[in-house]
């Protein structure tokens, strides 16, 4: 019996060792964020610890499983981690925004979609940076009229042009490809008025529009095709039913806005049922009569939605725009976790970048931090108490 239970006690001191949760000792340089609430990007975590290594995060849970001592640590107290939110409808390069207040004001990834082309950069202590490049669109189509050509806008007028010039903008960094299929005209559209980002007051403002270009069928077709062969998404900026009809029949793959006029219900369930992304931008477009219609309609259908305000219009936050998820809420009937999601990891998953939007072990170091809970004040997400960017701090006012 002796014997048996000495031959024995190596097996149960393994088992017994292997239940014991062991502590992770950081590295010197590694920072340890302590919060007593975590939007991981998915869920909320209470009492729960983050820690950062080699601009990553290395691991996430609570507070007795790491090593005290060996990392910095940030105790934030009453406050939520959450990760960097993604803007995936900005004009930062051709507006000039200064893409460190953005940063700072909890935007750690931006995607410009209409401006000067380039290769992907940042997200090492500086905001993250995808790009479309110029639009692509009819000649003197928009967004010709009021801006012109140059780093904004690629005119085409036969299908090779077209796909050549897809081909130029994947080779030279663009993420998405845009297409313009706006005609013009829509009363409150901000592209009526004078073509900067201005709002037309009255509904003669659009009377007054002459149409613009739109690219043939054909065309269209071939850049959507073209992009789709060289794993690119086509993105397009629509304001009216002809736009979507357009739109749909190429099979695009997201729509930059809601639509400013009122679409009819049955071009919104032929693109629901194609699985259409829609990136919001409510805020920017609140003057446009249709808006709120199309998004309730959208909603109903079971929409894919995600979070864009339009960075560069001159009504919009240099950096998060609580507006925008406020008008989620209240107009698509988003829950706030909804909302949250959209603006992170639903938006990681959809630009194609490893973990983006998370907080979880690997996923990049990008978050924020903000004092109580942000689903009670979504405004505090606008003025964020601790920034990161790839592992390193760009702001702290818990210090």
């Amino acid at each position: 019996m002796n014997k048996l239970l000495y031959k024995c006690l190596p097996v149960v001191l393994l088992t017994l060792t292997s239940c014991v949760t062991t502590q992770h000792k950081p590295d010197a340089d590694s920072i340890l964020l302590h919060a007593a609430r975590v939007f991981d990007g998915n869920t909320f975590k209470t009492n729960t610890s983050v820690l950062v290594e080699n601009g990553k995060i290395a691991r996430i849970g609570s507070r007795e499983l790491f090593h005290p001592g060996a990392a910095k640590e940030i105790d934030l107290g009453d406050a939520t981690l959450l990760p960097g939110f993604i803007e995936l409808h900005a004009h930062l390069s051709y507006r000039h925004i200064p893409a460190d207040i953005v940063l700072k004001h909890g935007i750690t990834t931006v995607r410009d979609v209409g401006g000067p082309i380039h290769q992907p950069y940042g997200g090492d202590g500086s905001l993250r940076v995808l790009t479309s490049g110029p639009i692509i669109t009819a000649p003197g189509g928009y967004p010709i009229p009021g801006h012109g050509e140059s780093g904004i806008a690629i005119p085409v007028a036969t299908v090779e042009t077209a796909r050549e010039a897809v081909r130029n903008l994947v080779e030279n960094g663009a993420v998405v490809i845009k297409v313009a299929l706006e005609p013009g005209g829509e009363a409150g559209a901000p592209w009526n008025s004078a073509h900067n980002h201005s709002h037309p007051s009255t509904l003669q403002d659009a009377g007054l529009h002459q149409r613009w270009p739109l690219l043939p069928e054909e065309t269209l077709n071939a850049i959507v095709e073209e992009a789709h062969r060289l794993g690119r998404k086509v993105t397009a900026h629509i304001g009216e039913s002809e736009g979507a009809a357009l739109a749909i029949n190429a099979h695009v793959d997201e729509w930059a806005h809601v639509p400013c006029a009122a679409i009819p219900e049955s071009l919104l369930k032929k693109a629901v049922a194609q699985q259409v992304r829609i990136v919001t931008t409510i805020d920017t477009l609140s003057n446009c009569p249709g808006i709120a219609r199309n998004v309730q309609t959208l909603a109903g259908l079971g929409a894919d939605f995600l979070y864009g305000a339009e960075i560069a219009h001159p009504d919009i936050p240099w950096g998060i725009d609580a507006q925008e998820l406020i008008a989620m809420m209240h107009t698509a009937n988003m829950q706030p976790l909804e909302v949250l999601r959209s603006a992170t990891s639903k938006s990681g998953r959809y630009l194609n970048i490893s973990l983006l939007g998370s907080l979880q072990s690997s996923a990049p170091a990008d978050l924020i931090a903000v004092k109580g809970d942000p689903t009670h004040a979504l405004k505090t997400l606008e003025y964020p108490d601790l920034v990161m960017s790839g592992g390193k701090i760009i702001l702290n006012n818990f210090e």
